[in-house]
């Protein structure tokens, strides 16, 4: 204390020391930045939006320790003190740097993973196993090289352990594994609509380690333990693509010309394909005299594709209406049966 009073500069040039190395991190981490950001100008990439979000807390924390490194070895701290501090820093060095590529890892896989065709998006599991994996090594090289301690015995104490907790925690490790089976099969994406064989249906929002939520037409929240999931029977209305067959029921007295209704109904449908935004010209509408007479009315199906599930309801209430304006401007009264629509599907064409 006596020596701090009488000479200032024992503190002062340690703490000079710490806060020019911060400073000129912070400047390092700018012109890194800036230089990031041109380069993703320059390629039309956003690879540097994940880089960014993982450095720039991390650089700060490396600068700081890189400080502390610099005063402890320009001060007056005794040596017995001294030897533990490089340990402890290099310890805080392993360890942000490993939450740092642990994050980094996590972006990446939902930055790569939104990239790919025909992924949509990627689900928390997967960020998290990344992540998890990163983890694991960045501890296992503190305890070893840092530390120095063995890591067999560790090893075998948890091997053992595992066991009992695999028992304890069977529905859980059940839905993990689960919930990791589906999202790398491939068959059920965020976004992708399904419905399950027990009636549930919904968008697909997340797959995490114990549950895949999906979000109703309703926007209410559908939760399934992802075990069920992974033994259910469902449809996944975006694969092998997004578009779906859809048909509509058209009805008409039954002394109608059979062929000249036909004749209308497949005008309208080909122009509603080109007019229609959500309804596709390929392939072509087509209109069937299926099932044909039925409770003395002649019923007509109007088959055509959308480009994916959400485009049925406008769809077909856009169509309908161009089909109910050209057969009454043609004097034809017509009617649409709602207790027999089609499931649209591929089967769409088969009278339900």
């Amino acid at each position: 204390m006596h020596q701090m009073i009488d000479n200032p500069f024992v503190v002062a040039i340690p703490l000079a020391l710490l806060l020019a190395t911060i400073l000129a991190g912070l400047l390092v981490r700018n012109i890194l930045f800036r230089a990031l950001r041109g380069w993703a100008r320059a390629t039309d990439s956003q690879l540097d939006v994940p880089i960014i979000d993982t450095l720039r807390r991390p650089i700060f924390l490396w600068a700081a320790i890189l400080g502390l490194h610099i005063a402890t070895q320009n001060s007056t701290i005794p040596a017995r003190v001294l030897q533990y501090i490089p340990k402890t820093l290099t310890a805080l060095w392993v360890l942000s740097l490993t939450i740092a590529a642990s994050h980094f890892a996590g972006n990446m896989v939902r930055f790569y993973g939104g990239s790919v065709k025909g992924v949509k998006s990627v689900t928390s599991l997967s960020q998290k196993l990344a992540q998890f994996s990163i983890l694991m090594v960045g501890v296992l090289w503190l305890l070893k090289v840092v530390f120095d301690i063995s890591l067999t015995p560790l090893l075998t104490t948890l091997g053992v352990g595992g066991l009992a907790v695999a028992l304890a925690l069977q529905d859980t490790l059940s839905n993990l594994f689960a919930g990791f089976y589906v999202s790398v099969s491939g068959v059920v994406r965020i976004g992708d609509y399904i419905r399950l064989n027990t009636g549930e249906e919904g968008y697909i929002a997340d797959i995490n380690w114990r549950c895949t939520t999906m979000r109703s037409r309703f926007n209410n929240l559908v939760v399934i333990p992802n075990n069920k999931l992974g033994q259910a029977i469902f449809t996944n209305y975006f694969l092998p693509d997004g578009r779906m067959v859809v048909a509509i029921l058209c009805g008409v007295s039954g002394d109608c010309d059979v062929d000249r209704v036909e004749k209308l109904l497949m005008e309208e449908a080909v122009a509603g394909a080109t007019e229609i935004e959500s309804v596709l010209a390929d392939p072509p509408p087509s209109v069937r005299f299926n099932p044909g007479p039925w409770s003395g009315a002649l019923i007509f199906q109007v088959v055509f594709s959308v480009s994916q599930f959400s485009d049925q309801p406008v769809a077909r209430s856009e169509l309908r209406k161009r089909i109910f304006n050209r057969l009454r401007k043609e004097g034809i009264a017509a009617d649409f049966p709602a207790q027999a629509t089609p499931v649209a599907s591929e089967s769409a064409g088969q009278w339900t």
